[in-house]
Parts: C-alpha cells; structure tokens; sequence
C-alpha cells in the first residue's frame, strides 16, 4: 500500500487498486492516502500461492488478479503491478490479453540492479520447461528491454550455461544456441554463472526454473552480506559507528526513488498488454519501481515494440 500511495503521490499517474474495497480504504487511511490519484476497484476473491494457476484464474473471476487483468484489456488501466501468485498473473494475463505473435509463451525480465548494471535476465519464473526457440523469442524480447529501458543501441545476448564453449548445456541450451547463431541477434555465445556479474552479455538467456532461483539467491545476498558486516563490526564499537554512518548516507532507508528499474518485479514479455509481476516478499520501495517501470513501459510502447521486432526476426531461427 505504501508504494501505491507514495506512486501517487511522487507522479502523474493515477492508481487503481485492485481487492476488498473495505480494507484497501482502510489502509489507505492508515497511509494517509491521497484523496485524488488513487481509485478502489472491488474484487472480493483471493488466489492463494499454492492454488493451481490455470484452474484458480478459472474458478475466481472475481480475484484481483483477475480484475486487475480485465481493466487493461478493457482499456481503463494502461498496465497491471500485481505482487500476487506470479503462475496466476502469468495464466490471467494470456488468457485475457492475448499473446503476442511470434511468442508461444511469456517471459519474465529484470536487470539486476547495482551490481551489474546493463544486464538483464530472461526467463525469471513463467516457464519451467523450454524448447530451444522459446528461448529465441525470450532473446528477442531481452533485445527490445535492452534497448528500450537501459539504452543499449546493440545489446549482447547469451546463453547462461555450464561453460563457455558451444557443446556445453544441456539439450535445450546446444539447441538454443544453434538456433540463437542465426537469429541475426547480437549472440555472443555461452556464459556461465561465475561471468553474469562480470557483465559478459546484456541479456543472459535461461528457463525460468533456473531464472527464478537464480534470481532470489541474488536478492538475499545484499541482506546476508550486511548482516555478516554487522557481525564483524560489534567486536570494535568504534568502526561500527562510523560504517552505520557511512551506510545511511550510501543507502538512505527513507527515502524512495522513483527513477530506473528496480529489484523485486519484472515485466512479463509476449503477452500483448503491459504486465509487471512483483514476487510476494517485495516491500513499498519494490512496488513504487514496479509501478514507475509499468508506466514508462507504457510510454516507451514496449508492446509495439516488442511486435516489430519479432517480425523482423529471422524465419529460419524458427521462433
């Protein structure tokens, strides 16, 4: 609630949240929330993280994720921020907005942040299993993020793999790569876990098994190693005073910035319609990025885009 408020509150757009109306205006009074740029849509039905995808978006038409998914195809919301079960976004979003052509399925796609600056993963959780050229199009869509977000004229595109040469993977990963060689794609090859942060590509191709447990281990590093620092620190009172100081004037806690991409969600690409899947641990500041990259993604017209680009694609990559 509190990134919503503060989404409002920092920019011009306006808000709609999506849920039990009694309670989201209930928490809005307890975040103080604005009385203009914010909006409450009923919806009086909850999918929980271990329901089935598929049969749960079936059986609760009236969950928000629903809802919300219904507002832009009806085109009262430009795009969806959803923090719910990220299988049921997936299965609401296809469902109600389509996929775009040339992309069998969807794929999830963020940067990741400070520590490597300019890359990007692709698939971070819509699709366990691939075939080789779903990763082809999943490349395509990296290519359009790239230059589109991060400004990159002529982005890099990899394999992450288990070594660097062409024969190493698995069956998905050499065929892929095979495909991806004649994708007319910046393809530059294999990389493997130890080169992401080394910023060896700028988009680094995996399923979304491996993207998604990739990506949280890298998201409870920051918190482990501080915590580590922390420990180290208690044994000489004298330097814990000045490291505290020195980390609230790096990292300033309070305050949210509503510039760039941001840990904690991503878009999902190939359905035609502006979705952003937040996982359920994301916090305020997570969820004001999620709806600042959904708004510029609306601007920057990622969907045309990501048309445009697929259609240009090479045949013989079979996307």
């Amino acid at each position: 609630m509190r990134g919503a408020v503060a989404a409002a509150q920092q920019r011009d757009v306006e808000v709609i949240l999506v849920g039990p109306s009694g309670l989201l205006e209930s928490e809005l009074r307890k975040n103080e929330g604005p009385k203009r740029g914010i909006r409450c849509v009923e919806a009086t039905e909850v999918i929980r993280e271990a329901e089935p995808p598929a049969s749960a978006v079936r059986r609760r038409p009236n969950s928000a994720i629903v809802v919300g998914t219904k507002l832009v195809r009806a085109g009262e919301a430009d795009g969806v921020v959803s923090a719910g079960p990220s299988g049921a976004t997936t299965v609401a979003a296809v469902q109600h907005l389509g996929m775009i052509e040339g992309m069998e399925r969807p794929a999830i796609g963020s940067t990741l942040g400070s520590f490597a600056p300019g890359v990007l993963l692709m698939d971070l959780g819509a699709n366990v299993d691939c075939k080789p050229h779903h990763m082809v199009s999943f490349a395509v869509a990296g290519t359009v993020y790239a230059r589109k977000f991060l400004r990159i004229t002529d982005p890099t595109v990899a394999l992450l793999s288990t070594g660097a040469e062409e024969g190493k993977g698995n069956e998905v990963v050499r065929e892929a790569y095979a495909l991806l060689k004649k994708s007319g794609l910046n393809f530059v090859g294999n990389v493997e876990g130890s080169e992401i942060l080394e910023r060896k590509a700028n988009v680094i191709l995996c399923d979304g098994f491996v993207g998604n447990v990739l990506l949280k281990f890298y998201e409870s590093v920051g918190d482990r190693a501080l915590e580590w620092i922390m420990a180290k620190l208690r044994r000489n009172p004298p330097a814990r005073v000045l490291a505290r100081a020195a980390f609230n004037r790096l990292f300033p806690i309070s305050k949210m910035s509503y510039e760039g991409e941001e840990e904690g969600s991503g878009i999902l690409w190939g359905v035609n319609g502006v979705v952003r899947i937040a996982h359920g641990a994301c916090r305020a500041s997570h969820i004001l990025h999620g709806i600042a990259s959904a708004r510029n993604a609306v601007k920057l017209d990622i969907v045309a885009s990501l048309k445009e680009e697929l259609a240009r694609a090479r045949p013989d990559a079979s996307i």
